[in-house]
């Protein structure tokens, strides 16, 4: 892997270096400085990991860029090419954004929600653009652990989500296939 200069960066980053990486490359594709090709290239690389993942999509799922809002194809294909793990991430963050959109809601913080409702816009729609087979399944355990049952069970509990965010997540999945 290679950073936005062009020299040898670490094959696995870590979290925190991933966020790093993701918003220097947005800020030079907004202006227009790496093209969609390039940055493509340099998503599918980080996203190869899971760590590089996670950092990915804090970045692009929940800062300013529009790449999410209007994803080039080639970063689309490197993202579906990317397999399971972005499925997975980008299942588990229309979750948790669901979740704390109602969260937001419910104590008034207008802001925080709308930056919640962004992320599970942005998540819906890139859903949509991974391999099919892939984000039905995933999203088959998710709805699954809303119910109660499943894999996902822990990963609702462990964030603490109540009866009416659970509902609003089934909600959230069943929206991805009414696309």
């Amino acid at each position: 892997m290679t950073d936005a200069t062009g020299s040898s960066a670490l094959l696995e980053p870590t979290f925190q270096q991933a966020m790093e990486i993701t918003a220097q490359w947005l800020g030079l594709w907004e202006a227009g400085e790496l093209s969609d090709e390039v940055l493509a290239d340099r998503v599918g690389e980080l996203v190869g990991s899971r760590d590089g993942a996670r950092g990915f999509f804090v970045v692009a799922l929940a800062g300013d860029s529009p790449l999410m809002d209007r994803l080039p194809d080639p970063v689309a294909l490197a993202l579906r090419s990317a397999g399971p793990g972005v499925v997975d991430l980008s299942a588990r963050n229309l979750a948790m954004s669901t979740a704390m959109a109602l969260h937001h809601r419910r104590s008034g913080d207008a802001g925080q929600q709308a930056g919640s409702e962004r992320v599970q816009l942005r998540c819906t729609e890139l859903l949509r653009l991974l391999e099919p087979a892939e984000v039905k399944g995933r999203l088959e355990t998710l709805l699954a652990a809303t119910a109660g049952q499943g894999e996902d069970v822990a990963f609702l509990e462990r964030w603490g989500y109540d009866a009416e965010q659970k509902a609003a997540i089934a909600e959230a999945v069943l929206a991805v296939a009414e696309g």
